[in-house]
């Protein structure tokens, strides 16, 4: 049988033996020559230095001894760790365009990725393909290419339209459609299953310690600093073993989502190899590995875990410390709790006071720079007992729904007129936030569409807001309801996203205030006694001055499913974030399914995924509710189904403005232009195991998409 061997670089030793190959460590190698070959330790001189001077006989009766140690982890060359060929993607056809494109894109791959050991890209104008090709962040260039080109042969076995292979040392991929951020969806090797479990170790003590330190590598490869996104480390669990561990994400993601993707491939560890020797866990945009022996070549963080004895002993000093602290503060607040007592309910009556003056006396308005509201014309106040008295002391009989900052309750004035008031979070600075925001905003705000607020109430820690009552509650408890989405004709359906569409461009261009909701969702759509569509919930909402167009925050707020790629991602929004949300809301509306929850029923990552399928193969009415269909015309429904479409485009500036899009709506004889691909890739990061139905990506069933 024929043996070679060559150096992947300084650290790393490969043996190839036929077809099957083996890396080798500095240590392993150390250990075996100090064994087999004790000439060449005692010479001084590093092994790796003694062995690149070996003549080729010499070699091989070394090689001879020491590979049959190593047998266990040898694997063979042409093997992969995973393929990933669904049945629910369509076959390319032979010798057709796709295959052509996807031809000359892996041919690109090996060379582009190999300079900086990631690289993303296209080829061809019809039937496009994308590729990305990832190299593991501790090989060199030649090895990383070698490793791509392997790769780009190999996936070639499958001939779907999107396809993923893993290698030991790269992945590849490639599909149809342009990546975006994918729902988490890890796999599991099956070299995981020829891992042994560990033997004369505490298996608890193991997992915690391994845990440990996969998340310190985690966050290691997430800082915003590392830009390989790639982290080694080891950590000692007994007194003779050590766990080396490996992670690693795609470059084309941010930090927050890698961490995203890292915190679920760990926690898929224990269930594909708990308490083994080794395991692996990929997917497409991360990756993690762990054995016991080092299997890579980079220098690795050198992790501790602590030690019971030192927690112990911190715990007792820390008891200790405060005991004293504790003492020595009680003994002081005693002598000057009176003289302060009265001067500290002083304060907090006049910072109440002066919240109260600054939200309700100005008569002017002042936006700064950064788009904030600071000051605001009067708003009615009215008094905590009559707020009491009005919800029966908040009773949880009147309790209409909870949101992110508080609960909403009916409640009766004293003059029979019914209100909902929203109580905030006590002890909240965020509810404290969304309180002055609300009243700044929507105070000044006056439109049919817009849900009207009549006064708000502040006493200590309590804060509430007043609003007028919306008898058929919110949006989301007719269209996601079975029984309740009866009531609902394609009249009324009209009407009510209609009535939203208004409601968005009296704030973006109508009012005296350029506003961005951020937060619209239909659980933040009113609907009156006569189903007429209320934009409420302005907790999040900014203001723009006049010459803005766009903003950035470090902060996302909002709902997963609703929020536009780029606000999720970077942070971006402007009125086109807006917009996307609005296009998400009427599809939901005419096909009675949620966005971001639409892979749990429909083997699909979201909505919009699945009605840019089906428009793009000329099927776009199967997404209609069957009860609307009923009361619908066909050519009225596809031309909204197209106009939501424009809307959720993945590049902000395909998107129409709402003036364009409530002018699309009223209009049959406006042309509508085709719209390009969605960005329906933005979702959850949801660990596997959360459903029975895996959340991914990977099981939508996908046709050849050309424009009709």
């Amino acid at each position: 049988m024929e043996c070679q061997a060559a150096f992947l670089d300084h650290t790393l030793f490969v043996v190839k033996l036929g077809k099957s190959c083996n890396i080798i460590g500095p240590r392993e190698l150390e250990i075996s020559a100090h064994f087999f070959f004790p000439s060449l330790v005692s010479s001084g001189d590093p092994i790796f230095y003694q062995i690149r001077k070996m003549d080729k006989g010499a070699l091989s009766a070394m090689l001879f001894f020491i590979i049959p140690l190593y047998m266990p982890k040898i694997v063979a060359a042409e093997d992969c760790l995973y393929l990933f060929c669904s049945k629910d993607f369509q076959n390319y056809t032979r010798n057709g365009p796709f295959k052509n494109n996807l031809m000359h894109l892996l041919g690109l791959l090996p060379s582009r990725t190999s300079v900086t050991g990631f690289n993303s890209t296209s080829f061809g104008d019809t039937n496009k393909v994308y590729g990305e090709a990832l190299c593991r962040g501790d090989i060199n260039s030649t090895a990383c290419k070698t490793c791509i080109e392997t790769a780009s042969k190999e996936i070639l076995q499958c001939k779907n339209e999107e396809v993923v292979i893993y290698l030991e040392l790269c992945q590849v991929r490639y599909s149809y459609q342009q990546f975006s951020i994918m729902v988490y969806a890890g796999k599991y090797p099956k070299r995981n299953d020829r891992e042994k479990t560990i033997s004369n170790e505490d298996p608890v003590h193991f997992n915690k310690v391994l845990k440990h330190l996969m998340n310190v590598l985690s966050n290691e490869a997430a800082l915003p600093s590392n830009k390989r996104m790639f982290a080694t480390g080891e950590i000692q669990f007994s007194k003779n073993r050590t766990i080396y561990g490996l992670v690693q994400c795609t470059r084309d993601i941010s930090d927050g989502f890698c961490s995203n993707c890292l915190e679920s491939a760990i926690g898929d560890l224990k269930a594909c190899c708990n308490s083994r020797e080794g395991g692996i866990v990929v997917s497409r945009n991360c990756n993690v590995r762990y054995q016991l022996y080092r299997f890579y070549s980079s220098s690795s963080v050198l992790v501790t875990y602590p030690s019971s004895k030192g927690k112990k002993l911190k715990i007792w000093m820390a008891a200790m410390f405060t005991c004293i602290s504790t003492l020595v503060v009680l003994l002081g607040s005693c002598a000057v709790y009176f003289r302060l007592k009265k001067g500290t309910k002083q304060d907090e009556e006049r910072s109440q006071h002066a919240l109260l003056h600054n939200l309700a006396s100005p008569t002017a308005v002042v936006v700064t720079r950064e788009g904030e509201l600071v000051i605001s014309e009067e708003l009615p106040f009215i008094d905590l007992a009559t707020i009491r008295s009005a919800t029966d002391d908040f009773s949880d009989s009147n309790k209409l729904g909870q949101g992110g900052f508080g609960t909403v309750y009916k409640g009766t004035l004293p003059d029979e007129k019914e209100v909902a008031v929203k109580r905030l979070s006590r002890k909240s600075w965020q509810g404290l936030e969304e309180f002055k925001n609300e009243i700044i905003l929507i105070a000044k705000l006056q439109h049919r569409n817009l849900v009207k607020l009549l006064g708000c109430g502040i006493e200590g820690e309590e804060k509430v807001l007043i609003y007028e009552y919306m008898p058929n509650r919110s949006l989301d408890s007719f269209i996601f309801d079975s029984e309740r989405s009866l009531q609902l004709d394609w009249e009324t359906c009209y009407n009510i996203i209609g009535g939203i569409a208004r409601g968005l461009l009296y704030l973006h261009e109508d009012s005296r205030l350029k506003i961005i909701h951020r937060d619209l969702k239909p659980s933040n759509i009113l609907l009156d006694h006569d189903m007429i569509a209320k934009i409420s919930d302005f907790g999040m909402a900014r203001i723009f001055c006049a010459n803005q167009n766009i903003a950035s925050t470090r902060r996302v707020v909002g709902t997963y499913g609703y929020m536009a790629p780029e606000y999720a991602m970077e942070g971006l929004f402007s009125v086109k974030s807006d917009v996307f949300i609005f296009g998400v809301i009427l599809l939901e509306i005419i096909s009675r399914k949620r966005n971001n929850r639409f892979y749990l029923t429909q083997h699909a990552p979201t909505l919009l995924a699945y009605v840019w399928r089906l428009w793009n193969e000329g099927k776009d009415l199967e997404i209609v509710d069957p009860l609307l269909m009923e009361s619908c015309q066909t050519s009225e429904v596809q031309r909204f189904i197209q106009i939501g479409l424009l809307c959720v485009q993945e590049d902000p500036t395909d998107r129409p403005t709402m003036s364009t899009v409530v002018a699309l709506l009223g209009s049959e004889s406006m042309e509508l232009s085709p719209p390009r691909q969605p960005a329906f890739s933005i979702g959850n990061v949801v660990p596997s195991g959360l459903s029975s139905i895996a959340p991914s990506v990977n099981e939508l069933t996908v046709s050849i998409i050309s424009p009709r």
